[in-house]
């Protein structure tokens, strides 16, 4: 198999990323797993770096998120390549689409228009946003909806806080938190409805439609205490985490003993111990 050489260490580092991605990608001397994937095939690492540069903000670690920006920009590149080989678009097309819509977005910095306040900078962003959103629908010959553009493929808690918050600028909202908390309690009773006592028996179509209902609703409480659930959620998680890690550490020191031979009563004994 033919060789490539190294891109000159001198060119621009951009420019040295994308000759790196194109010589990978090259049909006789390329890497045979980078030749075979696709934009449906390299998905999941976008997302999963995209993920892995959150990890890295929330530690707090600098070095590791110099890193990960590093492999999330690679998935742009990447997808940039293949994009070029179908004649589609280039890396440089990406980057002059994001600059012209930042300027586009930002007439305030751009030109003379002023702004008060962050809070009124994210009304003029979010209306700015609405203008575009209601072209594209005349372009595409279809009805506009306040919802258009929420992605399909958001985490659903994301999801969730897009479709409220699009249904809010149009005030299909509730005035206050008391109604909120209601429909909380309502979407938990209809979920217990349909959890027959004693029997087993139930629908899980149904069950796993009414927990859904519940969820949406927490989502909700959660946007009107400003509240963002996915980072709410986060938190609980590594705080669960740390807890059950200690109650094995507990018992394992104390009985020698793990989990899977401990009663429910040691376990939640420990667990006790270790909230303190």
């Amino acid at each position: 198999m033919a060789t490539k050489f190294p891109p000159d260490p001198h060119l621009p580092a951009i420019s040295r990323l994308l000759s790196v991605m194109e010589s990978l990608r090259d049909p006789d001397c390329g890497c045979p797993w980078d030749l075979e994937q696709t934009f449906e095939t390299i998905t999941p690492y976008t997302i999963e770096e995209a993920y892995e540069v959150s990890e890295a903000i929330s530690q707090q670690d600098m070095p590791a998120l110099r890193d990960e920006l590093g492999d999330l920009l690679l998935q742009v590149v990447y997808h940039a390549q293949m994009a070029r080989e179908a004649d589609n678009f280039t890396f440089e097309d990406v980057a002059h689409g994001i600059t012209e819509k930042m300027i586009h977005r930002h007439p305030h910095v751009f030109s003379s228009d002023q702004v008060e306040n962050t809070n009124a900078q994210t009304i003029a962003w979010e209306d700015q946003k609405a203008v575009e959103r209601s072209r594209k629908a005349i372009a595409e010959g279809r009805v506009e909806s306040a919802l258009d553009g929420v992605c399909l493929a958001y985490p659903a808690l994301m999801r969730a806080v897009k479709l409220q918050k699009r249904a809010a600028r149009v005030d299909f909202d509730w005035p206050s938190l008391t109604p909120v908390i209601d429909k909380i309690e309502e979407e938990l009773g209809e979920l217990r409805a349909e959890l027959i006592p004693g029997s087993g028996a139930r629908d899980h179509d149904l069950v796993e439609n009414e927990m859904g209902d519940l969820l949406f609703a927490c989502v909700n409480l959660a946007r009107h205490l400003n509240v963002d659930p996915e980072t709410a959620l986060r938190r609980t998680n590594y705080k669960f985490e740390t807890r059950f890690r200690s109650v094995e550490y507990l018992l394992q020191n104390e009985l020698g003993i793990t989990p899977e031979d401990a009663t429910l009563d040691q376990m939640e004994e420990r667990w006790q111990r270790s909230k303190n």
